[in-house]
C-alpha cells in the first residue's frame, strides 16, 4: 500500500518519476487564465485565517470564495450560513472538514491536502478529529510567515506569469501599479473579457454599453460603435500587457447577418426589449469577428469558453447572485458553429490563436479533431484544445482531455494547466496536473508505446509543463 499523498503521489511508474521530480516539478508556473484580483497582488494582502483563504464569503457587499468547495459542502447537507453566511469561521472550518472527509474521489480532497501540504507543511489528512490542530498551526502561519501573504505564496509557487480576467471597462489601475513596482517579478497582465457587450441577449447589456461609452467618450448608437469602443479598449488592454482575451459564451453563435439587421436587434436591446439568443448571434458574430482581426493584427490569444449551463437553481439565484456554484454542463451543439467561425477568420487572413474550452467532455473529440483544420506557422499548436475545463479538471477529465489530444494532434505542442481560480492557494493545482501528465507519458513509455528518449521526454515535459505556454503567451 503507497502512503497517503507522498512525494510520489499519483505517479505509478520509475519513469513517471524521474519525469515528474526531474523536470516537470522544477518548472515556472504560466497561470496564464485565472480570476486573481490585481489589487490583493498589489496591495500583498494577508489574509486572516485558513476560511477566509479556503471558502470567502461575503466582503464589501460581494461574495466571493471558492465555489468548488461550496458545492461540496452542500452536497454534505451543511447550510448555507456555514458556507457562505456570517458564521463564525472556525465553525465554518469544521464543517468543510466534515464535508472533505467523505469526500473521497473529489478532486478537491487531493486539493485540499495539496495546498495543505506545499504552503503548511501539514501532512496529516484534515479530519474532524484533527481540523481543531490544523487550523490552530495554518492560522499562525498566516499571520505570521512572510511567504504566506498574496505576493509571497506568488513566489513560493514559482510563478512567472498571471493573466487576470479583466472588464473592458477597467481602468487597469491596479496592473499599472504592480507594473511600476520593481519588487514584483511575476508577470501579471490583463485579459479582456467583453461578455457583457458581446451578449446582448443578457440582462443588463444596455446599462453596460451606455458605460462603455461613457468610458471611450461616445454614445454608442449601433453594432459598428460598440466594435470600435471594443477596439479602443483592446488597445488600451495592449499597451498595458494584455496577452490573451475570454469570451465565456452558452454556445459559440456564427450567424451571418447584415449591418442593418444587427443593428435592428441592437435597438431593440437597447430599448429594453426582450431579444431571443438567436436573435442575438448576427450581432455577436459580427462582434467577435470584429475583436478576433485586432487580436491577431496584436498577437493577442482569443480564448473561448463554452457550454455552462449558469444559475440552474432560481431561488438560490435570487439569494446569492450569479458565480455561487449552481452552474452545470450544459449540452450543445456547436460544433458547424466553432468551424464556420474558424473557417471565416482563417478566409479572411485574420485568425489569431486561440484556445477553444467546452465545459462538456463529450466535445474533446469534436474539439481535438476541428483544431487540425486551422493550424498555421505562426506558432506550434495555433489553435489550442485548452486544458480541461472546470467540472473536468479532476485526474479523469484531464487524462480524457490529453488523450483525446494525443489521439487526434500532437500532444506535446500543448499549452498545459491554467487554475481559473480566485485563490492564491490554488497553484498547486498546477502540480496535481503535472503528476497526471507525467504518469500518463510515463506509462506509455514503460508500455513500449513510446521510446524510452530522455531528451525527447525533457522537451515534452518541460513544454507542457511551462516552455509551451511561456512561447505561445509571448511571456
Amino acid at each position: 500500500m503507497k502512503n497517503f499523498m507522498d512525494k510520489d503521489f499519483l505517479l505509478e511508474t520509475e519513469t513517471a518519476k524521474h519525469l515528474f521530480h526531474d523536470y516537470a516539478e522544477k518548472m515556472p508556473l504560466a497561470d496564464y487564465h485565472c480570476h486573481l484580483n490585481p489589487r490583493e497582488i498589489y496591495e500583498d494582502r494577508r489574509f486572516d485565517d485558513l476560511v477566509q483563504v479556503w471558502l470567502g464569503g461575503l466582503e464589501n457587499g460581494v461574495l466571493a470564495g471558492d465555489h468548488y468547495k461550496w458545492r461540496m459542502m452542500r452536497s454534505h447537507g451543511i447550510e448555507e450560513d456555514y458556507i457562505t453566511g456570517n458564521k463564525p469561521a472556525y465553525e465554518r472550518f469544521l464543517k468543510l472538514a466534515e464535508a472533505l472527509e467523505m469526500a473521497i474521489g473529489n478532486p478537491m480532497y487531493h486539493w485540499c491536502h495539496l495546498e495543505l501540504q506545499f504552503f503548511f507543511g501539514v501532512t496529516e489528512p484534515l479530519t474532524s478529529e484533527s481540523a481543531p490542530r490544523i487550523w490552530e498551526h495554518c492560522n499562525k502561519l498566516l499571520r505570521e510567515d512572510p511567504e504566506l501573504t498574496a505576493r509571497g505564496m506568488i513566489r513560493k509557487a514559482n510563478v512567472a506569469f498571471i493573466g487576470t480576467t479583466d472588464d473592458p471597462i477597467d481602468t487597469l489601475e491596479w496592473h499599472e501599479k504592480i507594473e511600476k513596482d520593481p519588487t514584483i517579478t511575476c508577470k501579471v497582465c490583463p485579459s479582456f473579457r467583453p461578455d457583457k457587450a458581446v451578449n446582448l441577449h443578457k440582462p443588463g447589456f444596455a446599462d453596460y454599453i451606455r458605460k462603455l461609452g461613457e468610458v471611450v467618450g461616445k454614445e454608442l448608437t449601433c453594432t459598428k460603435d460598440v466594435c470600435e469602443a471594443l477596439a479602443q479598449r483592446i488597445r488600451f488592454f495592449y499597451e498595458h500587457g494584455c496577452r490573451a482575451s475570454d469570451h465565456g459564451l452558452d454556445y459559440v453563435p456564427f450567424r451571418i447577418v447584415s449591418d442593418a439587421e444587427a443593428d435592428a436587434v441592437f435597438s431593440k436591446a437597447m430599448n429594453g426589449e426582450a431579444v431571443t439568443a438567436a436573435e442575438a448571434e448576427g450581432y455577436q458574430t459580427k462582434v467577435l469577428l470584429s475583436c478576433a482581426k485586432l487580436y491577431r493584427e496584436l498577437g493577442i490569444v482569443m480564448q473561448l469558453h463554452y457550454s455552462c449551463l449558469r444559475n440552474t437553481n432560481a431561488r438560490m439565484f435570487k439569494l446569492l447572485g450569479a458565480d455561487a456554484g449552481f452552474d452545470t454542463i450544459a449540452q450543445n451543439s456547436c460544433g458547424n458553429n466553432i468551424a464556420a467561425f474558424l473557417s471565416a477568420m482563417d478566409e479572411s487572413g485574420n485568425c489569431p490563436k486561440v484556445i477553444l474550452y467546452s465545459l462538456n467532455p463529450v466535445d474533446n473529440e469534436l474539439l481535438g479533431s476541428l483544431i487540425g483544420s486551422f493550424q498555421g506557422t505562426e506558432v506550434p499548436g495555433k489553435i489550442q484544445h485548452g486544458s480541461a475545463w472546470w467540472f473536468n479538471d479532476n485526474k479523469t477529465g484531464m487524462e480524457q482531455q490529453m488523450i483525446s489530444l494525443a489521439n487526434l494532434g500532437i500532444l506535446g505542442n500543448f499549452i498545459g494547466m491554467l487554475t481559473d481560480s480566485r485563490s492564491f492557494l490554488s497553484y498547486t493545482r498546477h502540480d496535481y496536473f503535472r503528476r497526471i501528465l507525467c504518469n500518463l507519458v510515463g506509462n506509455w513509455v514503460e508500455n513500449g508505446e513510446y521510446p524510452n528518449n530522455d531528451a525527447a521526454l525533457k522537451k515534452i515535459v518541460e513544454g507542457i509543463s511551462f516552455l509551451n505556454a511561456k512561447r505561445y503567451f509571448d511571456i
